[in-house]
């Protein structure tokens, strides 16, 4: 029935679609200068055509990210990062002269809301690829759908095992959580050698999180440490009294969070007035400075694992890192570093393809099998970088860091301190 109602729901779209298209372009013949669409509204799109690059608005490419929800404090640095590289890239050039142009489409915080934002980004906005969604549990409602459509996709944020396994036309650029989570582990062992018991929480309702408590478990017991619980916890939560009262009964030396930021900075907060002075590791979803809002003043001393650094060097990030800094007032976070870079791969990626043949020649199906073959060949200096991809899409990263936070004496704001 679900399967059904979605293919009815897709030809109804299909036919509301064509009236509109008719309708513009009986408007075309009267008018010849298109509407203007107003500026800096993340739901602008350019005018979808067969050929992306005969578009007014430029050639475009989808951003499916959290703009909504409890997963917006994520998203919204991605948005952040994305349309940093927009105007970075439009600056240089665009695609050999034509300009980009980013089509954002909020994927909320749930499955359906990104299998919605892809499905409007691939058949109403019609662009040669997408960057999204934010977590891992939404790529794997989304992703399929792209993949079934050969529409390529970059993960910015979506660090789960499994995600390039979707299929032939995804890859991401965020570093799995296999190869991130144990550094900081390790980190904190550098810190305090005595640490000999660990407490583990987890998000138990989502994807990435419980691939990576899984990573963190193991670690642990890589570690030759005492793993005395594991607590679970649901994302939407905001009280963690009984979690957090049965974890500290049995005196741990460690505990790790696997959560977003909302719920795991209440986790930290609660963990701290409850009397832990232990360390805490925070997992890739509290990898935000949203975070200091949440936790404030306790939040200082958390360390999280990194894929990126403001320091990395390659004029690619001082590029970037400048722009978000003029503009944020603060050193730019590791998920739009890495929104930037999925850009940026479109980006690199096309202007080979429009060497080899035209974009404004290529039908766009053909285009975009022709960028997603392009996609997995090259290499990239990016803000996390220089990055490739395996065959299956899986980034080839080399540099990671592990940041602790600082947070300044207002109790309200701070910073990711990077760690030697």
């Amino acid at each position: 029935m679900y399967i059904m109602s979605l293919t009815l729901k897709a030809m109804q779209t299909k036919a509301r679609f064509s009236l509109l298209v008719a309708f513009a372009i009986a408007l075309s013949a009267c008018s010849p200068n298109p509407a203007p669409t107003a500026s800096g509204s993340p739901q602008a799109s350019g005018t979808a055509t067969s050929s992306p690059s005969s578009s007014v608005a430029g050639i475009a490419i989808g951003v499916g990210v959290a703009q909504t929800s409890n997963v917006a404090l994520l998203g919204q640095e991605e948005v952040a990062g994305a349309k940093i590289a927009e105007k970075y890239f439009n600056d240089k050039g665009g695609i050999n002269g034509t300009p980009i142009k980013l089509v954002f489409q909020d994927t909320g915080g749930d499955e359906q809301g990104a299998i919605n934002a892809f499905q409007t980004l691939i058949t109403k906005d019609k662009v040669v690829g997408i960057v999204g969604p934010t977590l891992s549990q939404q790529a794997f409602g989304a992703d399929p759908i792209a993949d079934r459509a050969k529409v390529p996709v970059i993960g910015p944020s979506n660090t789960a095992k499994g995600i390039p396994q979707i299929g032939d036309f995804i890859a991401r650029v965020s570093a799995p959580v296999s190869v991130v989570a144990p550094n900081s582990v390790k980190a904190a062992l550098k810190i305090n050698p005595n640490i000999k018991k660990v407490a583990v929480f987890y998000a138990q309702n989502d994807a990435f999180n419980k691939s990576e408590t899984e990573i963190f478990q193991q670690t642990v017991k890589d570690q030759k440490l005492e793993l005395v619980t594991v607590q679970k916890f649901q994302t939407t939560d905001t009280d963690f009294q009984s979690q957090a009262t049965a974890a500290l009964n049995l005196k741990p030396d460690l505990a790790i969070i696997s959560g977003l930021a909302a719920d795991g900075g209440n986790l930290v907060r609660q963990l701290r007035e409850l009397g832990y002075k232990g360390l805490i590791i925070g997992g890739n979803g509290l990898n935000t400075s949203n975070l200091f809002p949440v936790c404030k003043a306790l939040c200082d001393g958390v360390l999280i694992a990194q894929a990126y650094s403001p320091e990395q060097p390659g004029d690619v990030n001082a590029a970037f890192r400048e722009a978000y800094r003029s503009q944020f007032k603060k050193e730019p976070p590791q998920f739009s570093a890495q929104a930037f870079a999925g850009v940026q791969v479109f980006v690199d990626a096309l202007k080979v393809v429009d060497k080899q043949t035209k974009v404004s020649q290529q039908a766009l199906p053909d285009l975009r099998v022709a960028l997603n073959k392009q996609i997995l060949l090259g290499k990239y200096s990016t803000p996390l970088g220089e990055i490739s991809f395996t065959p299956e899409g899986e980034i080839v990263q080399k540099a990671f860091y592990v940041a602790q936070i600082k947070m300044d004496a207002d109790g309200s704001s701070g910073k990711f301190t990077y760690l030697k």
